[in-house]
């Protein structure tokens, strides 16, 4: 196996919040090294993200999201030392377009013809840099009067999940598209995929965590995996409202209204025999669950028949409602600590938080920041990997 490959993550204030945290913490899940920088900041800064959703209205709305840690310096970039880069959309690639630095840093890639993916607004800035020139290309429908005066061959969206190619640029619509435009970047960076076809059931309601459902959700979509997310009294293409949750300096996390989560299944019905795993997000939403007893009975099955199960935050509620951890070692959010316990798991400390722990089929994990781990974990308990 070659050296393992680095790619930079191009970041700005009210990015979109999905669009960047999904393609940084799945393509650290599957081994690379990922480094996010913007313009003006160095790493242990915040950029404050952007939740965008369709909500019936002409355009899509905006709410405060994230706030997303960069973990390097953007002025000690050196583009020769990267094999991709990643543009996320949202508002940051507005004034990113009209930052020099960020202009010579793109054409470097393009220069070197390095594979570059940029999501949804992001190609306003591949515009600016003379990238799309001649190249087949889409974005965010609003982005296409840009991308036809910067002499691109547009491309227009089938669906706000569709993406393209053409040489080593990929460029997709929304955040819907990750698992397609994920999967083009890794395999232009030369990814063989293996183990792919499993099938995962997320165990998902309403103001579940925004990032611990959509994360795992799309990453292993991208892997090739069938997908399927079911809540308790609703169908297939229902939405569960997801909550942000975050630390901004009070002694306990923050809330803020997420995104709208479309389900892909109904919960009535759902045969614990036909998936291959299950995963279970926090939030707030086990608190419920674990009262439903036939998520209650659901979970069982999917233990007893030693199948991989992935819980994470206070996810492990209602593991321990269902009375399967005991003799299990767990960890969970610390303030479910007394849960796991009180259902006689040994308990794990979460330190760092992003510790995610495997014992036998489970997964456990204490927060989102861990979802590298946790995702990478739960890959291996199916048999999926990511090799160049």
């Amino acid at each position: 196996m070659a050296g393992q490959k680095r790619v930079l993550l191009l970041c700005g204030d009210y990015v979109e919040d999905y669009e960047v945290m999904v393609p940084f913490q799945a393509l650290l899940a599957y081994g690379l090294s990922v480094d996010a920088v913007c313009p003006g900041k160095k790493a242990g800064d915040i950029c404050r993200t952007a939740i965008h959703d369709s909500l019936g209205h002409q355009t899509y709305s905006e709410s405060r999201g994230h706030n997303f840690a960069l973990n390097a310096t953007f002025d000690e970039v050196d583009a020769s030392k990267y094999d991709g880069l990643v543009i996320p959309g949202g508002r940051a690639p507005e004034y990113l377009a009209m930052n020099g630095s960020v202009i010579d840093l793109v054409k470097k890639f393009e220069d070197l013809r390095k594979p570059i993916a940029s999501i949804c607004h992001g190609q306003l800035i591949l515009a600016a840099a003379g990238s799309v020139k001649g190249r087949k290309c889409t974005a965010y429908p609003a982005v296409k009067p840009a991308l036809i005066a910067a002499g691109a061959h547009w491309v227009e969206p089938e669906s706000m999940a569709f993406c393209t190619s053409d040489g080593n640029l990929i460029t997709g619509a929304t955040y819907e598209g990750h698992p397609e435009f994920i999967r083009l970047f890794i395999k232009a960076l030369g990814a063989k995929i293996s183990g792919s076809g499993k099938r995962v059931l997320f165990l998902c309601g309403d103001y579940m965590e925004d990032y611990e459902v959509m994360v795992p959700f799309q990453s292993l979509q991208a892997l090739e995996c069938h997908v399927d997310a079911i809540c308790p009294g609703k169908k297939t293409g229902d939405l569960c409202p997801t909550a942000v949750h975050d630390f901004e300096g009070d002694q306990t996390y923050s809330e803020k209204p997420g995104h709208n989560f479309t389900l892909t299944a109904d919960f009535e019905g759902v045969d614990a025999s036909s998936y291959d795993g299950l995963v279970i997000p926090g939030g707030r939403a086990p608190e419920y669950l674990a009262l439903d007893e036939k998520v209650i009975q659901l979970v069982k099955e999917f233990m007893e028949s030693a199948k991989p199960v992935a819980s994470i935050c206070h996810g492990q509620q209602i593991l321990s409602a269902a009375g399967v951890l005991k003799g299990k070692k767990c960890t969970a959010y610390p303030a479910v600590k007394l849960n796991v316990v009180l259902a006689g798991a040994t308990w794990l400390e979460p330190d760092p938080i992003h510790r995610c722990f495997t014992d036998g089929n489970l997964v456990t994990g204490a927060a989102w920041p861990g979802h590298p781990e946790f995702v990478a974990q739960f890959m291996a308990l199916l048999g999926l990997s990511v090799s160049f």
